[in-house]
């Protein structure tokens, strides 16, 4: 196979295209080929060069994984079968029983199961910091702990983390920091530019774009990320030829969707902020929000998420729900098709309404993952669902 290439530019809007892929040749496809294979002839007298999908280097998954690295600024990246087995071996590769990790207590319901019932069951000391707390991070450090573990922007909440204290106390106490960047991608921040150490993102969402594949991704450094290899080639957690072939085709369009669902969202969250059956609206990109100078600062836009909370509680949402005609109501986010989702029934549907108020969840709550539609039909379509 002809080497990769360095791409000519370092734009991102390029290196989407193009990062990764081998040089030109006459006859050579301008569209990767699939490589639907399980299995590879090996060479005979030699473990050198032995291909096997569930060890990561398909083909179609060693394109993929050099574009992903381009676009986060990162040595290497490896492409797994989900977020939530990114999440898992991205952390397995790091820590060991008896080892402890300081968590956001802003996360995700499903990482934080994960965290709090299996790394538990495993021996691994869990424990949650507030990041509204003073000096939360800090206070929480034992002589145990090996890892901080956050999301920027927090689902469902859209709160946005500023990383430079954090990375400061990570690097001083030599810990890794790790950050869950999929609400963000690689268009609008870059972890590994504001300290973090490792960056991990579902598939799913942003990167593919089209709602069409499960996957998730691992950042960092060559050594590191062949860590993570190996846990992944155990836990049996490696996607298929397919999967890493429609990933690659998403990330083509990557910039040009999120810069779009950046647009989008503004308007759509500007409106709602209008409207008097919403009595909160969650977007960064509002300078009502309580982190609007944090990501002012450091993302290269706002996102296509944000989260509303209607004035008539849970019985509200639900009949604004059931009148929407245009955005459908999904549990996932990040592509071209809008949605709406009630974190009560999907990723929080574990925790009581007074555990999810906590942590500003309250009944009534729905995110929104904006997508390229039209704003003005998107914002047609809200209009009527809510009168």
């Amino acid at each position: 196979m002809t080497p990769p290439r360095r791409p000519p530019t370092q734009a991102l809007s390029t290196l989407a295209v193009h990062a990764g892929e081998g040089s030109h040749d006459s006859d050579a496809p301008v569209v990767t080929p699939l490589m639907q294979s399980a299995t590879y002839v090996q060479e005979v007298g030699t473990s050198e060069g032995l291909r096997y999908p569930r060890y990561g280097n398909a083909p179609n998954a060693e394109l993929v994984q050099r574009r992903l690295a381009a676009l986060d600024k990162a040595e290497a990246a490896i492409v797994l079968s989900s977020g939530m087995a990114a999440t898992a071996c991205a952390l397995l590769a790091l820590l060991r029983p008896g080892d402890h990790l300081v968590a956001c207590k802003w996360i995700y319901g499903g990482t934080m199961r994960l965290l709090t019932q299996e790394f538990t069951s495993l021996g691994i000391q869990i424990t949650l910091a507030d990041p509204l707390e003073t000096r939360a991070w800090r206070k929480r450090l034992r002589k145990e702990t090996r890892a901080i573990f956050l999301e920027s922007p927090v689902n469902p909440t859209c709160r946005v983390l500023d990383l430079k204290p954090i990375s400061h106390i990570a690097q001083e106490e030599g810990l890794a920091l790790v950050v869950d960047s999929t609400f963000a991608s690689p268009v609008n921040f870059r972890p590994l530019e504001h300290g973090a150490d490792v960056v991990i993102h579902s598939a799913t969402k942003y990167l593919n774009g089209h709602h069409d594949l499960v996957g998730g991704v691992v950042l960092g450094t060559a050594p590191y990320i062949e860590e993570v290899r190996q846990k992944m080639m155990l836990w049996g957690g490696a996607p298929d030829p397919f999967a890493c072939w429609l990933l690659e085709r998403g990330l083509k369009t990557l910039d040009v969707r999120v810069r779009r669902q950046n647009e989008n969202a503004m308007r759509v969250a500007q409106w709602c902020a209008e409207r008097k059956e919403v009595r909160v609206v969650h977007y960064p990109g509002l300078p009502s929000h309580p982190d609007h100078a944090i990501a002012a600062a450091h993302m290269s836009g706002f996102g296509g998420m944000l989260a509303i909370e209607l004035t008539g509680g849970g019985r509200a949402a639900e009949r604004f729900v059931r009148k929407l005609r245009l955005i459908r109501h999904a549990p996932s986010l990040g592509g071209v098709d809008s949605l709406v989702s009630e974190p009560r029934h999907n990723s929080h549907t574990h925790l009581t309404a007074e555990e999810r108020a906590k942590l500003g969840i309250p009944d009534g709550f729905l995110r929104l993952s904006i997508g390229i539609e039209d704003a003005d039909d998107l914002i047609a379509d809200l209009e009527q669902a809510l009168h």
